[in-house]
């Protein structure tokens, strides 16, 4: 039976009536380690670097943690309700815009976006957590905690986990990037990832940005491969069109839907076969980005939203900023593994193709702020 879940109704058997119902219990999760000391984790039950300061954000929280399978619903309901009382606010300043109140409706209007703002961020990086959550990925906790004597190791590196969100051709270009940033190759052995290095916080957390910047970038790239793609495959079609009676718009979407999960039946394989060399078939990722004019690398690379651009901000400073103002020490320099640097390179590129991903989701529900 179909039904639907209001988090603000006030429902007796709704488990959203009342947030303060929540109790947000302690987690234990610990997934990074530095010498004889772990990592203080009491502070934030989610073991995530930034804490939310909304209370859309520490609701989602708490239902992460509490009733994870309504998880979905609640971000839904909490991004139309932001969505509605922003529009709400700058409704009544329309209304009032030749009125003596104009002034203080055009404030609250200004103060009701920013707040929306702050909370919309949260809820995108409730559903970034979410999808590390749901490879079974933690993501690492802030660094200052897990610091011993200069000394970071980060356990387990969960490396098989964070590259199995690419397809083959995106690790490719993913495991080039660790190469290039860290100078670790893809066939490394053990004893060359367990070696160690020292390296900079400033560079390090400048590194981890780059990362989340170029799994976007991937992630876009990609995407526009596959449609391009798809529309290569239905104007080879129409040339067979004795083979094929879908018109052109339901060619291109039944297509682009097996390019993406990976689909190809008897149909498309005898078309694939006939007019079409090899190359023309799958152009490789690697060189459709390297054939991209400066517009168009830019158009991929760019991130949509100023929510993911404070987000990024956000995120990258509470977890390699000081504990205690949560500045960067520029001068400190820790020691680590190779393996524990793939791993927040792993992981800043999972979390720059999550962005990606949660930015154009949100966007179908709260229009959010072009960049």
């Amino acid at each position: 039976m179909e039904y639907s879940l209001s988090l603000h109704k006030t429902l007796p058997f709704s488990p959203f009536s009342h947030r303060r119902r929540f109790l947000i219990g302690k987690s234990q999760l610990a997934v990074a380690r530095a010498g004889p000391s772990h990592c203080d984790f009491s502070s934030s039950p989610l073991n995530t670097p930034l804490e939310p300061n909304s209370s859309a954000g520490r609701f989602l929280s708490a239902v992460l943690l509490n009733q994870r399978h309504f998880f979905n619903h609640a971000v839904s309901d909490e991004l139309k309700h932001l969505s509605n009382d922003r529009n709400a606010a700058f409704d009544r300043m329309f209304l009032s815009s030749a009125s003596d109140e104009a002034a203080l409706h055009r404030r609250i209007a200004q103060l009701k976006e920013h707040e929306c703002q702050t909370a919309v961020e949260d809820v995108m990086y409730m559903l970034i957590f979410y999808k590390f959550s749901e490879i079974r990925v933690h993501l690492v906790p802030k660094l200052s905690r897990c610091i011993y004597n200069g000394r970071l190791e980060i356990w387990p590196p969960k490396d098989w986990e964070l590259e199995s969100i690419h397809s083959f051709e995106v690790l490719e270009m993913v495991r080039e990037h660790i190469s290039t940033v860290i100078g670790l190759r893809a066939n490394s052995s053990v004893t060359d990832s367990w070696s160690t290095t020292q390296i900079q916080r400033q560079h390090l957390s400048r590194v981890y940005v780059a990362s989340i910047l170029y799994g976007y970038f991937l992630k876009s790239a990609s995407l526009r491969h596959c449609l391009e793609q798809c529309l290569r495959l239905a104007h080879h079609d129409l040339r067979l069109s004795n083979r094929n009676s879908l018109p052109l718009p339901e060619m291109c979407s039944y297509r682009l839907n097996n390019l993406v999960f990976g689909r190809v039946d008897s149909r498309q394989s005898v078309s694939l076969g006939q007019g079409l060399s090899r190359q023309e078939q799958q152009e490789k990722l690697k060189c459709y980005v390297m054939g991209f004019d400066p517009e168009t690398l830019q158009r991929c690379a760019k991130l949509k939203s100023n929510e993911a651009v404070n987000l990024i901000e956000k995120h990258s400073c509470a977890l390699f900023g000081d504990t205690k103002n949560g500045l960067l020490e520029t001068d400190e320099v820790i020691l680590t593994s190779f393996s524990s640097l793939k791993r927040l390179v792993l992981e800043a590129i999972a979390f720059g193709s999550f962005l990606w991903d949660t930015e154009e989701y949100v966007n179908t529900v709260y229009k959010l702020k072009e960049n």
